[in-house]
This record gives structure tokens, sequence and C-alpha cells, in this order.
């Protein structure tokens, strides 16, 4: 079964929301800049007993309609596009790499909700 592994928050001042998620919730940060040179805030979080938690990212927000992405994750973004596709979601931004890290897709669901869907794969180029 497919599970939600990933959240990725886009923000219009990195700063300012980093502030806020780490006073509020008590999330830690740390920059990742990918090789295109794009900055990223990898998150992580706990619960509130202070175990781990689902992780997740933030950057900066790419456009106007740029909203919160949760990830499923997925064994294969080809095989799972697919089946998206046959079920009457939709693809809407094809498979990309993430060097090093593996691969994404987003989708529409039936109701045009947004979704990601990754697969874990460090030889990803």
């Amino acid at each position: 079964m497919s599970a939600i592994i990933h959240f990725e928050i886009p923000a219009d001042d990195l700063e300012r929301s980093q502030k806020f998620y780490s006073d509020m919730f008590g999330w830690k940060f740390e920059k990742f800049t990918f090789p295109d040179g794009m900055d990223y805030l990898i998150i992580t979080t706990t619960d509130y007993q202070g175990n781990k938690a689902i992780g997740g990212g933030m950057m900066k927000r790419q456009n106007p309609q740029h909203i919160v992405t949760n990830y499923i994750g997925v064994k294969s973004v080809d095989e799972y596009s697919a089946k998206i596709s046959q079920a009457g979601g939709k693809v809407v931004m094809a498979k990309k790499a993430v060097p090093g890290m593996g691969y994404f897709a987003i989708c529409l669901d039936t109701e045009n909700n947004s979704f990601g869907i990754w697969e874990t794969d460090p030889n990803a180029k």
C-alpha cells in the first residue's frame, strides 16, 4: 500500500515561513541546493511525543497557483502515471528526475486535487 511520504510547502518568503513553522511546531530545517541552483529547505518533523514523523520540504513559490503538495511513494512513476490516467486522473507534470534521489510526477485526481507521486532511485539523472 502506498502512503504519503513527503509534503512540500511553497513560500513567498522562505525565512518568514521557516520561522513560522519552526516557532509554531518546532520543525527543523536544513538548506539543500539542487544542481540547477534552486534552494530547497528539507523539513524534519516530529509528532507531539517527539517521535520522527513525515518529512517535507519548502521552496520558493513558483507561480501564484503553486500550492502545498503531498507526495505518495510508489514503486514506479511510469506505472502509476499510467494507472492514474486509466482511473480518470491526469498527469499534469510528467516524470522528472531529482538527480541522485529519484523521480516524481505531479497529478490531479478525479476531483481536480493536486498530488505528487515519488519513486526513490539513487541512480536518477
